[in-house]
């Protein structure tokens, strides 16, 4: 069993010592601190801290988010991936604008039904940002308290994040939020997946699996479901004006982003003719093949060039100029298409 005060100790020497600096870090409003949890889920600390901060300065306040249209939020999260994020965000910030005066509410059971405020974030705002002794456990912490503990739980079952939850309660009793974030911070930078930096460890004499020499073999997860691989084709179409067709997603994966006209390789290019009722000339090879990968799937893309005559073409299609496309939000793998397209 951990000597929980000495471990504790310990734990959080190291972590006022040698605590990355982050911007979100360097403030107590609820709001920020709040944004920065939703923006790190499944993501890099390098790959938000740009977006982090241009974020907040276009949209500094609570009011001002919840004013903003979702095309405007959606452009300042272009990028970063995963846009029901952002979408759930927007959405729960509208709700404390409106019915909580634009003040983050500070106890956690009226907190965690905003939308898409799940138990980690619950757990990790009202903590940093409020003190309240609620564990957060994320995927750092479930690796790091299975080594410390040498627990053969497979973390992918939610009665294992259950079970540390409750193991970890006791030490979150004061300090919580530092806690919790050193706990995340170990498991980012020494506890990590693989090359684990034992011999700096902090805590490495309260750790089960260090004594045992188990911690390559920890934690316990099973296997991935192989991810579904789709070949698509996407159409890059242009009008005698110069134009680009685009057109705006209404699917669940992405939705409201724009794209370039896409369909699944195996259909006929007189799918897309007959939804727009025009004449597409399209280039017989494609200009080149990429592909974007999704937690859960992966697209593999040929892009080819194409013309058609300028029509007006109803929504969810539109034709944009070159210089219009910063103004709409797209996707990553669609940037990087346009990107290549006019390198």
């Amino acid at each position: 069993m951990i000597e929980k005060n000495e471990f504790k100790d310990d734990l959080l020497n190291w972590f006022h010592e040698n605590k990355r600096q982050m911007p979100w870090r360097e403030t107590n409003n609820p709001y920020y601190i709040w944004l920065s949890e939703v923006m790190l889920q499944q993501t890099q600390v390098n790959t938000v801290r740009p977006y982090y901060n241009a974020f907040i300065d276009r949209f500094p306040t609570i009011q001002e988010l919840s004013n903003a249209k979702e095309e405007d939020v959606l452009k300042y999260w272009e990028g970063l991936g995963y846009y029901s994020r952002v979408r759930n965000f927007h959405e729960a910030v509208k709700e404390v604008q409106n019915e909580y005066n634009g003040i983050v509410p500070d106890n956690p059971d009226e907190f965690k039904k905003l939308k898409g405020v799940g138990p980690y974030t619950n757990a990790a705002v009202m903590s940093i940002v409020y003190n309240h002794p609620i564990p957060a456990v994320d995927g750092n912490v479930l690796r790091v308290w299975s080594r410390l503990t040498c627990n053969q739980q497979d973390i992918a079952l939610p009665k294992t994040k259950k079970d540390f939850e409750e193991e970890l309660q006791p030490f979150v009793k004061t300090e919580s939020g530092d806690f919790n974030q050193a706990m995340m911070e170990l498991g980012a930078t020494i506890c990590t997946p693989k090359k684990t930096l034992c011999i700096m460890c902090p805590v490495q004499n309260h750790c089960l699996a260090f004594a045992k020499e188990q911690v390559s073999e920890l934690p316990v997860k099973k296997k991935k479901v192989k991810k579904k691989t789709i070949e698509y084709s996407v159409l890059y179409i242009t009008n005698n004006d110069g134009e680009i067709l685009v057109r705006q997603r209404d699917t669940k994966l992405l939705n409201g982003m724009w794209e370039f006209p896409m369909f699944d390789a195996e259909d006929s290019i007189h799918t897309i003719e007959e939804e727009l009722e025009a004449v597409i000339d399209v280039q017989q090879e494609p200009m080149f093949t990429t592909k974007h990968i999704f937690t859960h799937m992966t697209w593999n893309m040929k892009i080819y060039r194409a013309y058609t005559q300028k029509n007006n073409f109803e929504h969810p299609y539109k034709w944009i100029k070159k210089d219009d496309k910063d103004s709409l939000s797209f996707s990553t793998s669609m940037t990087k298409i346009f990107n290549k397209v006019n390198e």
